[in-house]
């Protein structure tokens, strides 16, 4: 395993809107969404109904397949609404908050004198396991697996995404105790990646610090930095966490309680004064409506960056591994002459296409439009230049189009998720979406290897 990355493979969006580092307000949000549909392989079992008072840290959900498993509620409240979709899938639990924040006292610990078992048992109580997650297949970990190693990606490079530095200023102590915590669950430990020497999380104990050296997306997706520490092979699991995570997991023992507080980046062309708020997973984004115009009937809402986040909507909820909201306009309009145009100034090509390329500092107004539609698949090396992993991926996404499970084998579905190839679908010019290909592949992994 190497500690030191080289990475000169990727490309950095040049969108506008990045949130400025100052915390603009602190959000006690009227309700709060618990979603299931955050955690892959969570199969959800309601433990509660509609009316029922909940404490932070009540159990309010249960995975089928193995009761062990919990969500729990982040607020204390009552439980307002179940949201279900499609052949009543259930999407959502809202809860009303009392204001109070009532929580269930797990019993503050050192996980310093804990064994493997009993921290186990601490981060399951609290409902933070599903906060851990396995790969291959981006699934929520099995408590009896045995990973090889523990990954941890302590800076992100997606298109405006929050400061780590800002973002867990306060959460230190807390990230640590984390990372003592789930150090004992894996005889490979811990493996945290940063991209500056002088990082402050270089200082992590009962961890491996890898340095990161490339600044361009994807260098901060773990996927990216597992396969050049140690690439997955059939057979073997690894398990990763945000930071996230990690700080709710670190403050569950130094506190005793369910914490899910965090600074999120509201960022994007469409924010207004793009900054920092205080808030917890499931905040629902009309808490931040000073940040956009409620008039605009073409304003994207999405929770997470532009290339992997959710489009949620005005009424939807933060989701539990975001930190940041990116506002964005709806693109509808159509470009009169379009790519024909000599010039174009202000409209970005990873390809340099347009003389755009001359103002490699600007940033631009960035919209949803796709600028054109579905096309032949073309083949080409636009893939290879954008993403730093030893895999063809070109390749990888014809046999997850047509379901071939030893090709995908063959070309690496064990060592990516789809976020590896958001910027693979940026790129494209068959403007294919590429990362809900990859998704469907994955999909078949799971139903024919289980």
């Amino acid at each position: 395993m190497s500690n030191n990355i080289d990475l000169k493979k990727g490309l950095n969006i040049p969108i506008r809107g990045a949130a400025a580092l100052a915390l603009k307000k602190t959000i006690a949000p009227d309700v709060v969404a618990v979603k299931p549909t955050d955690f892959k392989g969570f199969s959800p079992r309601l433990l509660v109904k509609e009316g029922d008072a909940v404490k932070a840290g009540s159990p309010v959900m249960a995975d089928k397949r193995n009761a062990d498993i919990l969500l729990c509620a982040p607020v204390s409240g009552t439980v307002q609404s179940i949201v279900r979709g499609e052949k009543r899938k259930l999407l959502a639990l809202v809860v009303k908050a009392d204001g109070q924040n009532t929580c269930v006292d797990f019993g503050a610990e050192d996980p310093t004198g804990l064994d493997a078992g009993a921290i186990k048992e601490a981060i399951l109580n609290c409902g933070l396991w599903p906060s851990i997650v396995e790969r291959p297949y981006g699934i929520v970990a099995d408590p009896n697996g045995k990973p090889k190693a523990i990954f941890v990606s302590a800076f992100n490079t997606a298109p405006l995404a929050a400061d780590p530095d800002f973002a867990f200023s306060d959460d230190f102590e807390a990230i640590q105790a984390g990372i003592t915590a789930v150090s004992k669950l894996s005889e490979g430990g811990v493996h945290v990646c940063v991209n500056r020497a002088d990082s402050p999380f270089c200082k992590l104990q009962d961890a491996t610090i890898h340095l990161v050296n490339g600044d361009k997306h994807p260098a901060g997706n773990v996927g990216v930095q597992i396969s050049h520490i140690s690439p997955i092979r059939k057979g073997e699991t690894v398990w990763t966490l945000s930071l996230l995570s990690l700080s709710a997991i670190g403050r569950r023992f130094i506190e005793g309680k369910l914490n899910l507080s965090r600074k999120i980046a509201i960022t994007g062309p469409e924010a207004i004064a793009p900054a920092y708020v205080s808030a917890i997973a499931g905040t629902s984004m009309m808490s931040l409506a000073d940040f956009f115009n409620q008039d605009d009937e073409n304003l994207r809402v999405v929770s997470g960056d532009v290339l992997t986040g959710e489009n949620v909507g005005r009424d939807g909820f933060l989701g539990f591994f975001d930190n940041q909201v990116t506002l964005l306009h709806e693109g509808y309009e159509r470009e009169v002459l379009g790519w024909a145009k000599p010039f174009r100034f202000n409209q970005f090509s990873s390809s340099m296409a347009y003389f755009s390329w001359l103002c490699p500092k600007k940033k631009y107004d960035m919209d949803t439009n796709v600028h054109g539609g579905p096309r032949a698949f073309v083949i080409s090396d636009v893939f290879e230049k954008v993403l730093p992993m030893d895999i063809f991926p070109i390749y990888l996404i014809k046999a997850c189009y047509t379901g071939d499970i030893d090709k995908m084998e063959k070309f690496g579905i064990y060592e990516v998720l789809p976020e590896d190839f958001a910027l693979c679908e940026f790129v494209d010019p068959s403007k294919n979406e590429i990362q809900f290909i990859i998704q469907k592949g994955i999909d078949l992994m799971l139903k024919e290897m289980a």
